[in-house]
């Protein structure tokens, strides 16, 4: 809190940022199958991954109502998120992060906690990220008893994960839920 980010959120203009403006010279010359060989890896990371967790947040905002607990009207806030990890000296990003709203006198509600990879098969590593968050902010007097961890995933789930998720409460998301 007390940050502000901003990011292009437009893919096309994102695209221009991360490849074509640093490289326009070498294009105009007919390079362009060399500039895309050298930021193939940087478009993935800088444009695809950011729209993926985008459209897992759209996923989360309008997923089932009891997908991610009973809420009559619904989470008030779905966004990303930094937990501070104070004694590995880290901030664990979340990619999805869901709140039920406010209730006097209670502490604040974490309904989901979700990490997105647009790229990388999803394993136990993953998972072990988002416990530790949500251990974190329980630890901060957050309300974390029924968080739904979430592993939003456009390659896949090993094996481990799966077996993991049908005995914890462990949403495992690919793209046939995404898109369906």
């Amino acid at each position: 809190s007390g940050r502000s980010r901003y990011r292009v959120t437009e893919p096309l203009i994102g695209f221009y940022q991360a490849i074509m403006r640093s490289a326009w010279s070498r294009l105009e010359h007919g390079h362009g199958a060399r500039v895309w060989y050298e930021s193939a890896q940087r478009f993935s990371t800088l444009v695809v991954q950011p729209h993926f967790a985008t459209l897992c947040r759209r996923f989360a905002a309008t997923a089932p109502d009891k997908l991610f607990g009973d809420l009559p009207d619904g989470p008030t806030v779905i966004g990303t998120g930094l937990v501070a990890d104070p004694s590995r000296r880290t901030q664990l990003h979340i990619d999805v992060a869901m709140l039920a709203p406010t209730e006097p006198g209670q502490p604040r509600r974490v309904l989901s906690l979700g990490e997105a990879s647009w790229d990388e098969v999803m394993n136990l590593e993953h998972l072990a990220r988002l416990r530790r968050a949500r251990d974190l902010l329980h630890s901060r007097g957050y309300q974390t008893d029924e968080t739904v961890l979430a592993c939003y995933s456009a390659a896949g789930f090993d094996a481990e994960l799966r077996a993991t998720a049908e005995r914890d409460r462990v949403l495992l998301i690919g793209l046939d839920e995404l898109y369906s």
